[in-house]
Order: structure tokens, then sequence, then C-alpha cells
């Protein structure tokens, strides 16, 4: 079996893939990975890591220790897309294995990958398979925790729907200000986008993905795993290309 773990700025989730389909998947805390991988010691056969932060010492030691056959994904990693960032040293795992992912599910087709986590992040890959960049903005969780950090009086508010457009109070007026504010930046975005590319597929994922999947236009398509299938696809191309 293959074990693919994306550690993020919030969480780690992890998923097993057998017979080159997602078996079993979960997510951990960072002070569980090591456990996590110490269970799984001597029954992965490859495994790959993509962590938003540098990768210590003691971790190396443990993903070794689990699986000698494993490698950290970076933007040194061999993809099977052509990489176009102006700055490929900068940008980040997660959104290599996102551009991987959307390849993965729809080969051959233009596709704007966006994914709503920590940061809202757009990635567009085209249907010659080049990867050409995207965007990167303040996820929901920061946008609620930085008008709480960056004023006197603002409290922090739980995301929640907003009831009206028009906030009657400051926490309807935070939610209506950050939320349908976020709806109308996703929307604006990705008619920008179909301006330029038409026929275009647009996948939306990420740990907020419940919150928005509902609240936008029809024709987009939610995709919590493909950022793991992604990894998983990368980890195939890698086997292949070492062979």
């Amino acid at each position: 079996m293959d074990l693919v773990i994306d550690k993020g700025n919030t969480r780690i989730k992890y998923a097993i893939f057998k017979n080159e389909s997602l078996h079993e998947k979960a997510i951990c805390s960072s002070t569980e990975l090591g456990e996590l991988l110490e269970r799984f010691s001597g029954e992965v056969s490859r495994m790959i890591l993509s962590s938003v932060s540098p990768v210590d010492a003691q971790l190396r030691t443990e993903l070794q220790k689990c699986c000698s056959n494993h490698f950290i994904l970076s933007s040194t990693t061999s993809v099977p897309f052509t990489n176009q960032y102006e700055t490929p040293s900068s940008l980040g795992a997660d959104r290599l294995a996102l551009a991987a992912g959307a390849m993965f599910r729809f080969p051959e087709t233009n596709a704007l990958i966006i994914d709503l986590g920590t940061c809202m992040t757009f990635d567009f890959i085209d249907k010659q398979s080049n990867y050409l960049g995207g965007a990167i903005a303040p996820g929901l969780q920061m946008r609620l925790k930085a008008l709480n950090a960056f004023t006197a009086k603002l409290p922090l508010i739980t995301a929640e729907t907003p009831q009206d457009l028009i906030g009657k109070n400051t926490k309807e007026s935070i939610l209506s200000g950050v939320v349908n504010g976020m709806i109308n930046e996703l929307e604006g975005t990705i008619e920008a986008y179909k301006l330029r590319y038409p026929i275009m597929k647009v996948i939306l994922t990420g740990g907020d993905l419940p919150f928005f999947d509902k609240k936008l236009k029809n024709g987009i398509f939610a995709d919590e795993d493909i950022l793991l299938n992604g990894m998983y696809f990368i980890l195939k191309h890698h086997a292949n290309k070492n062979l």
C-alpha cells in the first residue's frame, strides 16, 4: 500500500491508497504524526509527504523508519506537467499537488483549482498540461481573525452563513462583509478566467469547501480529495520515472 501525507497550516491529512485507488483517509494533529508513521512502519511500499513548513531532522528520521522508499514533495520534484511559474522555488508543494490532481481528474482540459483553506488559492493548468500560476488571498478564518486582531473593538466571529446582505449588528455586518465578499471575489475571479478560457473546469476544494460550494453558481466541481489524489499521481509519476 501507499501512504500520502499532506501537512498543512492547520491540520494534517493522510490517505492510504491500495490498488491505485483511495482506500482510507483521515486527519491527525502534528503531535500525532509520529505515532501515525510508527503505526504504518513496515506496511507501506511507497510514501510521499507534502508540507507547508520546513521538514526537520526528527520528521525525516521518522519518515525513513516508516518507509525507506519515500520522498518529500518540493519545487524540485519531477511532476507530470510543465511548470511555467516564474519563481518555481517559491511555489508551495500543495499547489503543485492541486495542479496534478486537476490533470489526473480532467486530462487535456483547462482547469482552475480553488483551495479554500487557511489561504484561498487559485491555480490554473491548461489543456496542454502547462501550469501557469494563479493567485493567493486570505482565507475565511484569516479574514475573521484579522478584523479582530487589527482593530480595537471588533470581536472574533465564528463563521456562519449571513442572514441578510445588510448586517443589522456588528456580528451580522462582519459575516456579510467577509462571507459575501469572498463569494463575490470567487465568482468574479472565475468569470475573469472564463473570459480568457471559455472552456474550463472549475474545481473547488479545501477545509472551508462545505461553507461555499452551495453558495456559488452552478458548473463548479467540488472535490475534497483532489490534493490527495494529486499527490498520489505525482508519487506514481516519480516511481515510473525511476524504473
